[in-house]
This record gives structure tokens, C-alpha cells and sequence, in this order.
């Protein structure tokens, strides 16, 4: 990256013209070295390339690429061009550690007598003998051996991969792991290595050679370090045994090896409490099955018999029954109880019976048992532990469904959104677990005809609005736009709590054009909301900006879709419209527009005052509402009001006495001698909003940015 600071170690001071022939040289130089062109490499660095600069991206100096390259020749014309020996990457690997990734002896050889440190480490804890063993390279191996590399070194890495309990990899691990098997005979044989050395999760290498697909080295990497006396009681990631191990990967020689051992214990179980038999159970391993059974595996863990005839085994299920296994015909004996309302029969139906656990997952791929469609394999009910969940499925590898997980992921701690529970995978399928609500915003206006709320407050929009406003707040501040918003992504639980769901297109933001989408959508929504779903949302998304706002049935609504389809530039998120009118409840303007009728200059009607100025309407405005307001007040309302407050003079029609006849109202309704007016007008919010829709709308926008916005600070 070009700079004009002296102080950049990458580029020289010299002119701007001079600096970035420079900086191009230097890119030139590196990609000279990747492609082994010595000639061009000479003639850039006798004019002037900087032999230690490095790419911005990974930090690769010439000196690493010609290390990776394996090209003596070219590392000592750029070290006798001033490189540095001891030169890092952005992972702090240095040329020696390159080296023996490579396996290059006459390199580490090299590198070692310009400075390097034999068990110098990058910033994953990986030494030049743990790359070594990793990559099969033996004669490095032996040199760095020779040399004093620590054999049992465990890979040290970052805290916060130490609390996530990474780190602790040895050598021999890392060669088990890869299927070196010479490797591995020559760090227990000629050098030692501790067969039972653990990570910071407590695996030793035997774990680790059970990680391979290939089952021959597999075999013979576990007979090596069963001959060195592993310990085969070790445990794996959810607490699997190496039998169980061996036992998932159907590979009948190494599970007659492990069963071999003096001290195995065939019934251990791992964390979901399966067994080796079990497992074999489960994969239909029959011959599998019959040597833990002739080894003493228990059949009382679980209903063996019913995994069997799940294969269509008969001989497996005839040969359970002759060792004891028993088939469970009898029901839960503890009745449970789903907490859904819609989906609770199906939901009890697949707590009773038996299906093979995914992780913690319990989910039946069956019509019964689907709930919706999605855009790959469909919304199914199941359990995540004894949760009840709504569980997405993708294939393996979908890009929507990294997208949704990826997005979850990133915004656990916001509201409003779904909740995620955690993914499984299992058959070449994505299991992505959620909250399990009860209905979409779609189906809950399709299944209430159209009831007129007329004059009434509609409180079930604000709150359903409000909380779908937040949620995209929450995304926008995790950098994502959800970029599908609709209906039908938008879900109602049993307690009817409003949630957002469906991130299989969310997009990290770069443009602004992605947050004007959410916004359109949200205006589209607004709409949608406020007409209780009587126009579908596919139809609105085909009208024109203009005619979307036109829809709109009050001033608060109409104001708060122009924002949301007209954003101005320096928009930024949707704090400042959570705030808006739209959200406020009746009660709320009615208290807020009294308290600023109680500013003094307003109760003394001081004309001049800069309240009275911002409140004073411009001629275009006399159509609005409350002009000439007296006339449409009670008129029994009005005369007690200026009778009472005839020593102050009468209300006249003006933005402020307005204020002050509010103000008053609130202040003196329910006193007993205000009974006859409060049986006339009903609830006074009410009352004021029907009488004078923009009214709030109107001393909001002139106030709320003053030093009087104050007043309309919600709640």
C-alpha cells in the first residue's frame, strides 16, 4: 500500500513519481522470485527494490517465496542483498520455519547459522519439527533433531485459543494425524516422543491417527503406538473412546486391535451416552456388533433391537436377542407435554419415539413433521436437547445456508431475531436450529378476517412494527442486511413476541444500496401492517414509491414510509425512526404535547419567544388539522374551558393556546366539577387525536430537534 510517511518501513523517502516506481519494483521483485526468474531478480534489486519488503495481504517477503520455492541459489543473492534471515509473516513464521514445511535440510542448515532459533514457533505455535512431521519430511526430521528440536513441544497459540481449549499439538499427533507412518516410527523409535503427551483438550495421538480416512495407515500408525503403549482409555472430542472411534469408521481390523488391549473397556460411553455396540448397531455393523458382544459389550443400553430392525437386519436382531438384548415396547412412562399450541401433537408424537440423535438433534425428515418450505430442504419440527426447535435444512456446502448461520452467528445478543441454537451436520446436510414459533405475520392476517379498528388505536401494528424496526437495527449494527423481508419472514411465538427470521440471503453491507433495499422493504411492511394484510406484499412491490406512500392512512404513517423510501444520504441506521411519531401510543402524545404546554412562555402566550416562532405555521399549512381549533372542540368542552380560564383571557385559535388547552385538560379532567366534560369527550388522548390527526405529528417535527425535544423522549 502506497504511502507518502517516511516513516514506512516499506518505502524509501523520495519523490511521489520515484515512490511509485519503487513500490512496483518491490511487487515486481516478489513476483519475480514466485516465478524463479534470477535474471529479473538481479536487475531489480541492482535498482533499487527493497529486498524485505512484503505483500500487504499476508506479509510474504522475497525471501519467504524463495524459501517455499526451495531455491538456495535465489536466497543467497537476496540475502547478500541485505534480506533478513530472521523475517516475518503476518503469522509470524519466519524463512526457517518455511524451510521445514518444505523439508529443505540445506536451508534450515542455512537459516540456523544466520540467527534462527531451532524451536522459534509463528503465532499458532507451530515449530520448523512440527511442520516437518506434518508434512512427512524425515532427513529434516533428523537434522532438526540433531540440532536440538524439542520433540515433545506442545503447539502454544493465542489465549483465546487456549480458552477455547486449542493448542497442546505435538509432532507426533500432527504426523499420526496426517498418516505418516514413517514419520511416526521415527519419533517414537529413534527419538522418543512421549506416546501419551495430550493437547490442552487431553487427546493423544492415538485420537489423532484415528482422525485419517486412510484405514490401512490408520491401522498401522494405531499398531505402532499401541506397541509403544498408548493409552487407550484417552478420550476424543464428545467424549469418544478410540473403540467408538474406530467402531464410526466401520473398520472391522482396527476394532478387532483395540479389543485386543489388556486394559480396553468396551462399555465406555461418550457424551450422548452411546457405546461402541451401540454405534454398531446404529451403522448396521453386524460383524462389528458380534466381536463387542463376544467381548462382553453390554446390550442393555438402549433398544438395540429396534435400531436393527430399523437396517432390516433379522440375523443382527436373532443374534441381540441370544445375548440378552431386550425389545422396549412400552411407552414413556413420564408423560410430557409440549408448550406449542399448533404444532403440540406432532411435537408429542416425535417425543415418543425413537430416532438417531444428530449431535444434540432429534428431527424426523417426514411430511408429518414439516412445518414450511424453505429455499433448499425445507422447515421441520424437532428437539434440540429437550428443546423444542424449528430446524432448517441445507445441503452441505450451500452458500445460503453459510449465509444464515454465518449471520446468526454474528448477531446472537441482538432482539427481536430468532433465536439460534447451534447447527449439525450429519448425511452431507446442514441442520440449522431455531426458535420454534407459532405462526408467520402472514398467516395471523390470513386467519382474521378484516375486523375495522375505524378511530382506534392499533396498537397490535406499533408493536409489531416496532419490534421488526429493531431487529433490522440489530442486523445493520453486525454490518448484514437481510435483504428478504417479507411476511413470511417475520414470526409470532407463543407468548406473541414478534421475531425476524431467515437469513439465507443476508449479505455482509459494503453499499448503501443494501441498507436502501431493507428500508423499501420496511416501508412496503409499514403498509402492510396498517392494513391488517388486506393488500398482499407481492402486490405492493409491484407499485411505483409514490403510490406506497399514497396508501398510507394517517400523517404518522405517511411521514414515516417517506423516510424509509426516500432516505436522505446521511442516513445511518434506524435509532432516530424508532423514535418517530408512528411509535408513539396515544397516551404518550398526549402527555408529551401537554408538557409543552406547560412551557412558560407558552402558559403567559408570549408571542416573541423562540417556541412560539417554531411553533408559528407557514402559510401553506392553514389546511392542517387544527386550524381554527376552537370550532371543533365540544362546545360545552369549550365553554367550561374558557369560562374557567377567563382571568387569563379566552383560548384563542393559535398553535399555542392549543398546547395550553391540552396542558390544562390533563391538569384539571378529573377533577369532580370536569365530570359532565370527561362523560362528553371520553378518554382525552383519544379525543385530541381524533380530533386533530397531525397535530402531534406537526409540534414533533418542529420541536424534536430543539432544545425542547425534551418532551418527546419515549419511555
Amino acid at each position: 500500500m502506497e504511502t507518502n510517511s517516511c516513516n514506512d518501513p516499506q518505502v524509501e523517502p523520495m519523490s511521489s513519481s520515484r515512490e511509485r516506481v519503487t513500490v512496483e519494483d518491490n511487487l515486481l521483485l516478489i513476483e519475480a522470485v514466485r516465478k524463479e526468474d534470477i535474471k529479473l531478480v538481479k536487475q531489480l534489486l541492482e535498482r533499487g527494490a527493497n529486498v524485505n519488503f512484503q505483500e500487504e495481504i499476508g506479509l510474504w517477503a522475497p525471501l519467504h517465496v524463495a524459501v517455499q520455492n526451495c531455491r538456495e541459489d535465489l536466497v543467497d543473492l537476496l540475502l547478500h542483498h541485505g534480506a533478513d534471515p530472521c523475517l516475518k509473516k503476518r503469522n509470524e513464521a519466519t524463512p526457517f520455519i518455511i524451510a521445514g514445511i518444505m523439508g529443505d535440510v540445506n536451508l534450515l542448515q542455512l537459516f540456523l547459522s544466520k540467527g534462527a532459533k531451532v524451536n522459534e514457533c509463528d503465532s499458532n505455535g507451530f515449530t520448523a519439527f512440527m511442520e516437518a512431521a506434518m508434512y512427512g519430511h524425515i532427513e529434516a526430521l533428523k537434522f532438526l533433531y540433531e540440532k536440538g528440536a524439542d520433540v515433545n513441544l506442545g503447539r502454544k497459540t493465542t489465549k483465546d485459543q487456549e480458552k477455547l481449549k486449542k493448542g497442546g499439538t505435538t509432532a507426533l499427533m500432527s504426523a499420526a494425524e496426517e498418516g505418516h507412518v514413517e514419520v511416526v516410527k521415527l519419533l517414537l523409535e529413534d527419538m522418543k516422543a512421549d506416546v501419551n503427551a495430550r493437547d490442552n483438550r487431553g487427546s493423544n495421538a492415538l485420537i489423532y491417527a484415528l482422525k485419517n480416512s486412510d484405514a490401512s495407515k490408520v491401522e498401522a500408525i494405531t499398531r505402532l503406538l499401541l506397541s509403544h503403549k498408548a493409552d487407550i482409555k484417552v478420550r476424543g472430542e464428545e467424549w469418544k473412546t478410540p473403540l467408538i472411534l474406530a467402531v464410526e469408521k466401520k473398520h472391522l481390523g482396527l476394532v478387532q486391535l483395540l479389543l485386543e488391549q489388556e486394559h480396553i473397556e468396551v462399555n465406555d460411553e461418550d457424551r450422548d451416552g452411546n457405546t461402541a455396540l451401540s454405534v454398531a448397531v446404529q451403522k448396521n455393523q453386524s460383524e462389528i456388533a458380534r466381536l463387542l458382544c463376544n467381548k462382553g459389550a453390554c446390550t442393555d443400553r438402549g433398544d438395540l433391537i429396534m435400531m436393527a430392525r430399523r437396517n432390516y437386519n433379522r440375523p443382527l436382531v436373532l443374534f441381540l436377542r441370544k445375548h440378552g438384548a431386550k425389545e422396549d415396547f412400552d411407552p414413556p412412562s413420564k408423560a410430557w407435554k409440549s408448550q406449542s399450541s399448533r404444532w403440540g401433537r406432532a411435537l408429542e408424537q416425535l417425543h415418543k419415539i425413537h430416532r438417531p440423535m444428530i449431535g444434540r438433534l432429534k428431527i424426523f425428515i417426514d411430511k408429518d413433521y414439516k412445518i414450511a418450505d424453505s429455499s433448499e430442504g425445507g422447515v421441520y419440527l424437532g428437539f434440540y436437547g429437550e428443546q423444542e426447535v424449528a430446524v432448517k435444512r441445507f445441503y452441505e456446502g450451500s452458500t445460503l445456508g453459510q449465509k444464515e448461520v454465518s449471520c446468526l452467528q454474528s448477531c446472537r445478543e441482538k432482539s427481536n431475531l430468532v433465536t439460534f441454537y447451534e447447527s449439525e451436520r450429519q448425511s452431507d446436510c446442514l441442520y440449522v436450529c431455531l426458535t420454534l414459533c407459532e405462526q408467520t405475520l402472514e398467516e395471523h392476517f390470513n386467519a382474521r378476517k378484516r375486523a375495522d379498528v375505524g378511530n382506534k388505536e392499533d396498537k397490535f401494528a406499533r408493536k409489531v412494527l416496532s419490534s421488526i424496526f429493531k431487529a433490522v437495527k440489530g442486523l445493520h449494527q453486525c454490518g448484514y442486511a437481510h435483504q428478504d423481508l417479507q411476511p413470511r419472514n417475520i414470526l409470532i411465538d407463543s407468548n406473541d413476541a414478534i421475531c425476524l427470521a431467515d437469513f439465507d440471503k443476508s449479505i455482509k453491507m459494503t453499499r448503501k444500496q443494501e441498507i436502501k433495499t431493507d428500508l423499501k422493504d420496511l416501508g412496503l411492511l409499514v403498509i402492510y401492517v396498517v392494513k391488517k394484510g388486506d393488500i398482499p406484499f407481492e402486490r405492493l412491490k409491484t407499485k411505483s414509491n409514490e403510490d406506497v406512500v399514497r396508501l398510507s392512512p394517517d400523517v404518522e404513517t405517511e411521514n414515516l414510509i417517506h423516510h424509509l423510501i426516500f432516505p436522505k444520504e446521511e442516513f445511518t441506521d434506524l435509532s432516530g425512526l424508532l423514535g418517530h411519531p408512528f411509535f408513539w401510543s396515544w397516551e404518550s402524545r398526549y402527555r408529551a404535547l401537554s408538557e409543552v404546554g406547560n412551557e412558560n412562555d407558552i402558559k403567559i402566550r408570549k408571542p416573541n419567544s423562540k417556541i412560539f416562532q417554531l411553533l408559528e405555521p407557514k402559510s401553506s399549512e392553514h389546511s392542517k388539522s387544527f386550524n381554527r381549533w376552537k370550532a371543533k372542540i365540544d362546545e360545552y368542552f369549550m365553554k367550561q374551558m374558557d369560562q374557567f380560564y377567563k382571568k387569563d383571557g379566552r383560548y384563542q385559535n393559535t398553535v399555542g393556546d392549543l398546547l395550553r388547552f391540552i396542558r390544562n385538560t390533563r391538569q384539571h379532567l378529573h377533577e369532580k366539577k370536569n365530570e359532565k366534560v370527561k362523560l362528553r369527550i371520553g378518554e382525552p388522548s383519544q379525543y385530541f387525536q381524533e380530533k386533530f390527526p397531525d397535530f402531534f405529528l406537526y409540534v414533533y417535527e418542529r420541536l424534536h430537534s430543539t432544545e425542547y425535544g425534551k418532551h418527546f423522549v419515549q419511555d
